[in-house]
């Protein structure tokens, strides 16, 4: 049996503010600018990346993910997985599997493949990790056991294997049918098996009042939510998953919550260090957000686009909106 992984400290109800003043410094961290039946092969079609809005997107399913795919996306995202690291008190997963038990694991949109080669470089015993995109932007340098290959996970699943555990994490605004993947993560798992999703509900809150409807963060959050909802991939599918694990038949259902402040204004160290990776995140990744959905989906103008994306940057480097994100985490295993 496998052993379960200690338990993490309880997340703070209370995130406090720091009341010490950033120095320049600390301010300069925010930056100054503005499947199918068979895993699809990296040919030639699937190098040709699409261009628009001076950013580079996938060219394989074109469409089917609204943000760029680009050496500047992929820092960020590189950054968002430690942060996600960082907030899950430096864990990977909160499964209660034995890693290094010849686990055959699957990494659902992993990206720039970061979470399956940290998982790969730290459970060395793990059989096999196989991460799935759209993008082939993964680097050919990784760890023995893990490798990649470009598929859409909204296809049918002909897997020849099943896995022992699925992880599936910051997919928001990229799915059509999260219910169908849901069944389909359920259909490829072995009996006992366990699922994991992580994704922040992203409706940003403050606890102190501090965060006001006219905070360009606000209205980021708003637009982005709106031209989600109008191309039927919802932007905040976190709420949701605990009832779509549970209607795929998924016992031992567990969801645990944690908060990630945005911007250096928490007092906590590690939460200081979330906050400010995430304000990075805001100011260096907006114009990724807002470049195809606010444009192509809402309509808006290339002004319009860039006084938003100045205010967002503006307001994370002002620091008065103590911004608040919940970041969930759901466990669920199949029936033995």
């Amino acid at each position: 049996m496998p052993s379960p992984s200690p338990p993490l400290p309880s997340s703070p109800d209370h995130v406090e503010v720091d009341t010490v003043p950033e120095g320049d410094e600390t301010d300069s961290a925010y930056g100054d600018d503005g499947s199918s039946s068979a895993s699809t092969s990296l040919r030639s079609s699937v190098l040709r990346y699409e261009w628009k809005h001076g950013r580079r997107y996938h060219a394989y399913q074109a469409g089917k993910y609204s943000f760029p795919n680009d050496e500047r996306e992929q820092d960020r995202l590189d950054m968002v997985h430690h942060a996600y690291f960082r907030t899950m008190e430096d864990r990977l997963f909160l499964a209660p599997v034995d890693p290094d038990a010849g686990l055959r694991v699957l990494d659902v949109g992993t990206g720039t493949g970061m979470w399956a080669i940290h998982f790969g470089d730290d459970h060395p015993g793990a059989a096999e990790i196989v991460g799935n995109d759209l993008s082939p932007i993964q680097p050919t340098w990784c760890p023995p056991n893990v490798r990649f290959i470009v598929d859409d996970v909204e296809l049918d699943w002909a897997e020849p294997h099943p896995y022992h555990y699925i992880h599936c994490r910051y997919m928001a605004g990229s799915i059509k049918d999260w219910p169908r993947l849901v069944r389909q993560m359920y259909d490829n798992l072995k009996p006992g098996g366990w699922l994991e999703m992580q994704e922040s509900a992203n409706t940003l809150y403050s606890q102190d009042g501090s965060l006001t409807k006219d905070d360009p963060l606000m209205k980021l959050m708003d637009g982005l939510m709106e031209a989600c909802d109008k191309i039927g991939r919802t932007m905040d599918p976190a709420p949701m998953m605990e009832g779509w694990v549970r209607d795929a038949g998924f016992v031992n259902v567990k969801v645990e919550t944690f908060k990630m402040p945005v911007g250096a204004w928490p007092k906590d160290p590690r939460l200081k260090e979330i906050g400010t990776l995430l304000g990075v995140n805001f100011t260096e990744g907006v114009e990724a957000f807002t470049a195809a959905l606010f444009a192509d989906v809402l309509g808006w103008s290339k002004d319009e686009i860039m006084v938003m994306n100045a205010g967002v940057r503006n307001s994370i480097r002002k620091g008065e909106a103590h911004a608040l994100f919940d970041f969930m985490v759901i466990t669920a295993q199949k029936p033995e």
